[in-house]
């Protein structure tokens, strides 16, 4: 067979692009410049305690990409020596660390280069990685003894029972497990550093455990109510994600208010202070109303519907107006006497007298029975008394007399208990109420002209009445047969009785 000149052309052409071709795959992808003739790189020498399967033409990597090999691995005096053969086109700081690992289970070392920091100066040929600064991986023999030493203790026939039940177990989870190892790592390195503590923290451990074991229906019961407080949220999860959005404003509302009352707010933080004292003396009374609030809420709410489903025109409570006068009578035992009484026509605001004044009758009298002297003790129940001093002292309460005096001082006594004092006008003495006051000098005062208008009960059989000085007065016109007064007679002045 004959070839055209052409024919011959095309072949030599297609020859010789394949030779380049070739040429430039081996000299460029497979580095065979730098195996054969050292071109494009420079050595580093990497020191290790034992070879650990690693061996001639492995891969080197710098931050995961492939960066060398290794030419050779040798025997020196104090372990194994690599050599490494590093592309001069990439820059590797001289700070780091060699790690050998393995690509897969059976092998196929490869050394990985894992910078330490990035000011170090860079590599250059014939530097040393100390041993140092490297790490192997576990020796896969003793791995594999181990692993045969663990399956010789399970019986011959239920070896594929453990690992049927091992695939099932952990078959897919080889992320999962990986993070677990890792974590497990990280967590006993940290153990390790701070043994100190955690030795502490187990030796201490029994009593919170203890109480932990005692508390058990607790938790449970906790654990419950937490079950049904997040269930709770989630039925009304539309209104739960409101409050959290409005959260937000309500605090900038909350701010602003804040900031509006700054200037009062010590005040009122401080009086609340006192008011917080007097809540820690009556926390019982406090308590106990709260308990009886809700009941008496419900009680006026009953009451309020009596009529429900009736013929009444209207829904609400049957009220009965009962005007009783005078049942049961007025307390004025305790009180300033009528000599004492100021009109109602003063418009001064006098101190008011000193001691205290209150009804003081028996406690058993079905008078005034909400007076203060029925006031319960908040430090002792079983006492009652009109002050805090009374109940916090030994002292008991004494009444005035029975209760029942209808006419007369009600603060007569045979008890021999004083009645509050008033203060003395200027130039008298201080007195006891119902007795004449005194000057300073012992001589009764010059009489007092009544005000212009006094205030008391009176007779109408006749018009007289009991002034504010204690006096009987007579008004005409007050009486029951006295004629009306005329146009005039309210013109004219009236002489003074």
């Amino acid at each position: 067979m004959r070839l055209r000149r052409g024919i011959k052309l095309q072949l030599a052409i297609f020859v010789l692009v394949a030779v380049v071709a070739i040429s430039i795959l081996t000299l460029h992808f497979a580095r065979a410049g730098q195996l054969l003739f050292g071109t494009g790189g420079y050595q580093v020498t990497l020191e290790l305690p034992r070879a650990a399967g690693l061996y001639d033409r492995a891969n080197v990597t710098f931050m995961g990409v492939p960066v060398g090999r290794v030419q050779r691995v040798s025997l020196t005096e104090t372990g194994v020596q690599a050599s490494l053969f590093l592309d001069s086109d990439l820059d590797i700081p001289s700070g780091v660390n060699a790690e050998v690992h393995s690509q897969s289970a059976i092998g196929e070392q490869y050394v990985a280069l894992v910078p330490r920091d990035s000011s170090s100066p860079p590599l250059r040929n014939g530097s040393v990685i100390a041993a140092a600064n490297t790490s192997l991986p576990g020796d896969l023999n003793d791995l594999f003894d181990k692993g045969n030493t663990a399956l010789s203790a399970v019986p011959l026939e239920n070896v594929k029972t453990v690992i049927d039940e091992s695939y099932t177990a952990f078959g897919g989870l080889g992320p999962e497990l990986s993070r677990i190892v890792d974590g497990t790592t990280k967590l006993a390195s940290g153990a390790r550093e701070h043994l100190g503590e955690l030795n502490n923290v187990i030796d201490n451990s029994a009593p919170l455990l203890d109480s932990q074991g005692r508390s058990a229906d607790s938790i449970s019961a906790w654990a419950a109510h937490l079950a049904t407080l997040t269930g709770q949220i989630q039925k009304n999860d539309p209104a739960f994600s409101q409050i959290l959005t409005n959260t937000g404003p309500a605090a900038e509302q909350t701010k602003a208010l804040i900031d509006q009352i700054n200037p009062s707010l010590p005040l009122i933080l401080a009086n609340l202070v006192g008011l917080a004292d007097v809540g820690l003396v009556y926390n019982a009374n406090l308590e106990q109303m709260l308990v009886l609030f809700p009941q008496d809420l419900a009680l006026f709410q009953t009451a309020a519907v009596a009529n429900v489903r009736t013929k009444q025109p209207y829904i609400g409570a049957y009220v009965q107006a009962v005007t009783n006068l005078n049942v049961p009578p007025t307390c004025t035992t305790g009180y300033l006497p009528p000599s004492q009484w100021r009109s109602p026509v003063f418009e001064d605001a006098p101190p008011r007298p000193p001691g205290n004044l209150y009804c003081r009758i028996p406690q058993d009298s079905r008078n005034a029975v909400r007076g203060a002297r029925n006031i319960p003790c908040a430090q002792k129940p079983w006492k009652r008394a009109p002050s805090a001093a009374m109940c916090e002292s030994d002292e008991n309460y004494v009444p005035l007399n029975d209760g029942n005096n209808w006419k007369g001082d009600p603060n007569a006594t045979l008890s021999g208990q004083d009645i509050p004092q008033l203060p003395a006008l200027p130039g008298q003495q201080r007195v006891t109420p119902g007795s004449a006051p005194v000057s300073a000098d012992g001589a009764p005062p010059p009489d007092v002209a009544p005000g212009a208008l006094g205030f008391a009960d009176y007779n109408p059989a006749d018009g007289t009445y009991l002034g504010p000085d204690g006096q009987i007065y007579t008004q005409g016109n007050l009486a029951r047969d006295a004629r009306p007064p005329t146009w005039q007679s309210l013109l004219t002045p009236q002489p003074t009785p």
